[in-house]
C-alpha cells in the first residue's frame, strides 16, 4: 500500500508543476502536442524515479545488507491481499503518467503506452531491489499482479481513452494491530500502509459510461465490488507466540463486497482547487451502504463501510 502514495506523490508533483508552462487553464489539457509541456512531464518523472527510489532505499531497505540476486515465492502470503496492492498501485502510477502526457498535448495511443510503461518499470525497478535483500526476493507473483495492473489500465485507455473500470482503495482499524504492532503498525498511516486486515481493494465501476445510458445515470455513479481478508497475524500463517508472549488464534478469511461509489474525478465544481483535489485523491473509496459477503459463509451489511 505504500506504493500507492507514491502515486499520489507522482500525480501531486505534475498536478503543481503542470500550471506553470503556459497560459492555459491549470487544468485544461493542450489541444495538440505541446512540446514545452512534453519536456515538463519528461523532467519531473526523470527526477521523481531516481529521488522516490532513493527515499525508498533509506526507508526500506538501508538497514538490511544485500545479498545475491534470488528469487522467493510469497505467493500465498496474506490471503493475497498484498498482491491486490501491487495491481492497484501499478494501475495508479501508470494513470497518473497517462493524465500527465495527456494534458502535454499527447495523442492517447502513444500517451497510453508510455504511461504505463512508466509505471510498470517504476514498479519492476522495486522487485529487483527486493530480489538483492536477504528478508524478501524476486517475486515473480508481484511482477505478474504489477503487469495485470497494467493491463487493466492501458486495455481501457486504448479501447475506450478513458477509464470506465477504476481500482479503489478503502481503510478501517482492525482488531489484529495490537497483537503485532510491529509487523501491522503501530501509527494510522502504519497501519494504513501494512496492516492488511483493514484494506479493501475495489473494483469501480461506472454505470454511465458502461452502459451507456448517460442520460440516465449520474456521470458520478458506480458499482464497486471489493476483497479483503481478516483474522491475519502473520504473512503465511497466524504465529501462536510473540515475543515470547501467547497472542490469541483467529480464523483467517477473505472477504467480498458489494457497494455503490462516488468516482468525485467526474463531479466537476467551480473551485479548481476541489477539483484537483478530488484528482488526487480519487483513488479512495467513498464510504457507502456496503454487503459483505465472507468465506466462512457469512453476511454482514454496513450502512457505511470504508
Amino acid at each position: 500500500m505504500w506504493r500507492i502514495l507514491c502515486a499520489v506523490v507522482f500525480f501531486s508533483c505534475f498536478h503543481v508543476c503542470r500550471g506553470q508552462t503556459d497560459t492555459l487553464s491549470f487544468f485544461e489539457n493542450a489541444p495538440a502536442l505541446n512540446p514545452k509541456r512534453v519536456r515538463l512531464v519528461n523532467t519531473v518523472a526523470g527526477t521523481l524515479y531516481p529521488v522516490t527510489m532513493f527515499g525508498l532505499y533509506q526507508l526500506w531497505y538501508k538497514d538490511y545488507p544485500m545479498e545475491s540476486f534470488h528469487f522467493f515465492d510469497d505467493s500465498g502470503e496474506w490471503l493475497q491481499m498484498d498482491k491486490a496492492g501491487h495491481v492497484v498501485t501499478a494501475y495508479y502510477i501508470g494513470k497518473v503518467c497517462i493524465t500527465a502526457y495527456r494534458w502535454a498535448g499527447m495523442e492517447n495511443n502513444k500517451a497510453s503506452w508510455r504511461g504505463a510503461g512508466i509505471g510498470f518499470i517504476y514498479q519492476l525497478t522495486i522487485e529487483m531491489l527486493d530480489g538483492f535483500s536477504p528478508d524478501w526476493g524476486f517475486s515473480v507473483a508481484d511482477v505478474a499482479c504489477n503487469l495485470a495492473g497494467t493491463g487493466i489500465l492501458l486495455s481501457q485507455q486504448l479501447a475506450w481513452q478513458e477509464q470506465r473500470i477504476v481500482l479503489k482503495y478503502s481503510y478501517h482499524n482492525s482488531e489484529y494491530r495490537k497483537y503485532r504492532e510491529a509487523l501491522l503498525g503501530e501509527s494510522f498511516p502504519e497501519k494504513a500502509l501494512k496492516d492488511y486486515n483493514g484494506q479493501t481493494y475495489w473494483l469501480s465501476m461506472n454505470l454511465a459510461s458502461l452502459t451507456g445510458k448517460r442520460d440516465f445515470f449520474p456521470s458520478w455513479l458506480n458499482l464497486a465490488f471489493g476483497y479483503g481478508a481478516d483474522g491475519m497475524t502473520g504473512g503465511s500463517s497466524n504465529p501462536d507466540m510473540v515475543n515470547g508472549e501467547p497472542i490469541p488464534q483467529f480464523d483467517r478469511h477473505r472477504q467480498y463486497y458489494a457497494s455503490i461509489d462516488i468516482d468525485v474525478t467526474k463531479i466537476k465544481t467551480s473551485w479548481p482547487l476541489l477539483n484537483g483535489f478530488f484528482k488526487v485523491f480519487g483513488f479512495l473509496k467513498v464510504p457507502a451502504p456496503t454487503v459483505e459477503f465472507n468465506q466462512g459463509g457469512k453476511t454482514h451489511f454496513y450502512f457505511l463501510y470504508f
